[in-house]
C-alpha cells in the first residue's frame, strides 16, 4: 500500500462527500457541511491552507543537525514526533458511511499509536460516537484525548468522568464547536462558555484540560487565568465561521502572549510535514492533523492512517535536517519569512 492507492481508494469509499483532490484547500467542497468542507463560501477553510502557503522556509546547510530528535514531550506521555490524530467524528453523515464509526475510530487510535503518536477523539449529535471513541481508547490503555462538545456543564462533567474512568491521557472540549451546523440539525444543545463555567469544568476533573478553538490573545489568556494545561488555535477547520482568520496567522500573536504558561496546539490546513515545521516555526508546540488522516482510515484502515503519519514524520525530520535544525526547541521564526 502507498500513498497513492490510499488516495485512489478513499476518493471511491468517499464520493459525493469528499472529492480527495490533489491539493486540500476547501475550493471544491466550499459550504458542504455536512460534509468535508468549509462553512458557507469556504473562505476560512481556503484562508488557512492560503496563510500557511505564505510561509516559506530559509534553507541552511552548515551546520551539525544531521539527526534531528523530533520527541515530543505531551504532558506525562513522550510521542515520537509532535503531531496528533484531531478529533473528528461523523463518518455517516460527513465521510460517506463507508466506514462505521467504529472501524474509523478503531483506525485512526491504532494508526496513530503505531506511528508513535496519539488521537484525540470526538464527540457528536449521535451520542454512540463519543462512546465508540471511548472504547477504542480503553482497548489501549486510555492512550488518547476525548474532547467533548460545549453542551451544558453537567453533560460534559458526565463525559469528563468517562474519560477518567479510562484513565485518558487529558481530556478537553473543543469550544469552536459552539456554532456546528450539524450539531444544531441533530437536536443537540451546544453553545459558548463564560469562564465561570469553563472554571467549573477544569476544577471537575485532575486529567490535564485543553480548549481548543482558541483564537485570539484575549481568549488564550482567557485559558491560562482558568487552569487549562492546553489550548488549540483552532477554527475548527473553518466549518463554523465565515470569513474567519487562519490559525496560522493568529498563531505568532498568540504564541508571544501565553508561550510557556501553557501548552499550545494548532490546526487548520496542515498537509505535510512541512506545514507542521511552519507551524511550529510560528509558535505551536505541537499540531493536530485532520483531513488528511480521514483519507487515510477511509483508503486503508489502520495502515493507511499510520502511512499519512509516518510520511509526515519523515517530512518534518528532513525539512529540520535543512533548516538546521537538531531538535523541536530548535524550531522558531528564525526559520522562515512571512509574505502576509
Amino acid at each position: 500500500m502507498n500513498l497513492r492507492e490510499i488516495r485512489s481508494v478513499a476518493r471511491e469509499k468517499m464520493k459525493g462527500y469528499c472529492r480527495v483532490c490533489p491539493v486540500c484547500n476547501g475550493v471544491a467542497c466550499a459550504g458542504e457541511v455536512p460534509g468535508m468542507g468549509g462553512s458557507l463560501t469556504g473562505s476560512t477553510f481556503k484562508n488557512n491552507v492560503d496563510d500557511l502557503n505564505k510561509v516559506k522556509l530559509r534553507l541552511k546547510t552548515i551546520h551539525n543537525a544531521k539527526d534531528p530528535n523530533l520527541e515530543f514531550e505531551f504532558f506525562d506521555s513522550k510521542l515520537d514526533f509532535p503531531i496528533i490524530t484531531a478529533p473528528i467524528t461523523g463518518s455517516a453523515f460527513n465521510m460517506g458511511g463507508a466506514l462505521t464509526e467504529r472501524e474509523y475510530i478503531d483506525s485512526v487510535v491504532n494508526g496513530s499509536l503505531s506511528s508513535g503518536t496519539i488521537a484525540m477523539i470526538g464527540d457528536s449529535a449521535d451520542l454512540t460516537m463519543y462512546e465508540d471513541g471511548l472504547n477504542a481508547l480503553k482497548k489501549v490503555e486510555g492512550k488518547g484525548v476525548p474532547i467533548i462538545k460545549p453542551r451544558e456543564n453537567q453533560a460534559i462533567i458526565e463525559n469528563i468522568k468517562k474519560a477518567e474512568s479510562i484513565n485518558s491521557i487529558a481530556v478537553g472540549v473543543d469550544i469552536d464547536g459552539a456554532g456546528l451546523v450539524t450539531m444544531a440539525l441533530k437536536g443537540q444543545p451546544v453553545g459558548p462558555k463564560t469562564v465561570e463555567e469553563l472554571k467549573e469544568l477544569v476544577s471537575s476533573t485532575n486529567l490535564p484540560f485543553i480548549l481548543k478553538g482558541i483564537m485570539t490573545v484575549e481568549e488564550a489568556e482567557l485559558a491560562v487565568e482558568i487552569g487549562a494545561k492546553a489550548i488549540v488555535v483552532s477554527n475548527h477547520g473553518g466549518r463554523v465561521l465565515d470569513h474567519a482568520e487562519s490559525t496560522a496567522k493568529v498563531l505568532p500573536e498568540i504564541s508571544k502572549a501565553v508561550k510557556g504558561k501553557i501548552m499550545i496546539l494548532v490546526d487548520g490546513g496542515v498537509r505535510s510535514g512541512v506545514d507542521v515545521f511552519k507551524m511550529l516555526s510560528l509558535g505551536a508546540d505541537g499540531v493536530l492533523i485532520g483531513r488528511p488522516i480521514i483519507i487515510g482510515a477511509f483508503g486503508g484502515y489502520e495502515e493507511g492512517v499510520s502511512l499519512i503519519l509516518d510520511n509526515m514524520k519523515n517530512e518534518l525530520y528532513q525539512t529540520m535536517i535543512l533548516t538546521g535544525c537538531k531538535d523541536l526547541a530548535s524550531i522558531d521564526s528564525s526559520n522562515i519569512s512571512v509574505e502576509w
